[in-house]
């Protein structure tokens, strides 16, 4: 094997990612080198891209980016067990300690010192990546290097859908990225009665529609009063999945929701906003953030559903080779797509 592997990489501190040569991953003995297959573009991926203040403040430069990713083991630490030459996987990008007390009590994904692959440490985009044996998941033959590229994203979706009981619920989500129009059909294959999915995009919502079973609603075109009376709905809908990161979208759907509902929030907004909590209060509304994935129950649960049914194919509607990595990023920021893959197979 080569000494050497192709990457894109966050070289200046400005817009863009550069295709760079870099060393191929020494791993230490807990850890696993994976030649990359294919990679998933995440919305991360592109403030990292812009240079926006977050990743300003945040991402260390030099850095090879990236973070969504399916590929095969070629090489085993001296202490790694259960896990072969060969293997197809993903892998958990979180990098967790293992002394707070939230790790010690099993709640890894709750760990505050954790760190990210592609944002803290040097990232997926590349020819090959070295990964903790612990991160590493096993992919099932059922399961396409595609879709495993995008299991993170879809980590994402499931953890939120899944915070409360969606069995015979009518669920509203107010974001139709590919993460939202994701949790709406893992709402659906998880039971939910009416799924509604709003947004003002209209190239997202049909994309919604397509790969989902929901009721997409503009919300600039359309009420959702309108739609609550159309599906009889007639004290509104029992849980909310906020993926938008929009004041006004959290503020309908506190509107909308039940007394006593249930919203579970993935979208971050800009900034600071103002929140009415009395009527957050009054309504007895729970809300939970929620960030990441469960380290490991979210992936045993969407693996297990991807066996069973679950078919989000269709919300991977750009795949490039990584030569084309701009038109990749273009496609990503045009808003117009779903998710979208890198091929680092060939070429």
């Amino acid at each position: 094997m080569t000494n050497e592997m192709k990457a894109l990489e966050k070289t200046h501190p400005r817009e863009g990612l550069w295709r760079v040569t870099a060393p191929v991953p020494e791993i230490r003995p807990d850890e696993v080198l994976i030649k990359i297959n294919k990679t998933g573009i995440c919305g991360t991926d592109i403030h990292i891209w812009n240079w926006d203040d977050w990743a300003a403040h945040t991402v260390p430069v030099p850095m090879i980016t990236g973070h969504e990713f399916a590929g095969e083991i070629v090489e085993l630490g001296r202490n790694v067990q259960d896990l072969d030459i060969g293997q197809r996987c993903s892998g958990e990008g979180h990098l967790i300690g293992k002394t707070s007390r939230q790790s010690r009590a099993g709640k890894f994904h709750l760990d505050p010192g954790t760190r990210g692959i592609g944002v803290n440490e040097q990232g997926a985009f590349a020819e090959y990546l070295a990964l903790p044996a612990f991160n590493v998941v096993p992919l099932p033959d059922t399961i396409s290097d595609d879709i495993g590229a995008i299991l993170d994203p879809l980590g994402n979706a499931v953890h939120t859908a899944l915070s409360f009981d969606l069995l015979g619920e009518d669920v509203l989500i107010t974001g139709a990225g590919p993460i939202g129009i994701m949790a709406a059909a893992v709402a659906r294959h998880a039971g939910a009665r009416h799924v509604v999915i709003t947004d003002v995009n209209p190239d997202r919502l049909a994309l919604a529609a397509e790969v989902a079973d929901v009721r997409p609603v503009n919300v600039a075109d359309e009420s959702l009063k309108d739609v609550q009376a159309e599906l009889k709905l007639k004290q509104g809908f029992d849980v909310g999945l906020e993926m938008s990161g929009n004041q006004q979208a959290l503020d309908q759907m506190v509107e909308n929701l039940v007394m006593g509902g249930r919203i579970a929030l993935l979208g971050i907004p800009p900034g600071k906003s103002p929140v009415d909590w009395s009527r957050i209060v009054f309504k007895a509304i729970t809300i939970k953030g929620v960030y990441g994935r469960e380290i490991f129950e979210t992936w045993y649960k969407m693996i297990a559903m991807l066996e069973n049914g679950l078919d989000v194919s269709r919300v991977i509607t750009h795949r490039y080779h990584v030569d084309e990595f701009e038109a990749g990023f273009a496609a990503m920021k045009s808003g117009k797509s779903g998710k979208v893959v890198l091929d680092w197979t060939g070429g």
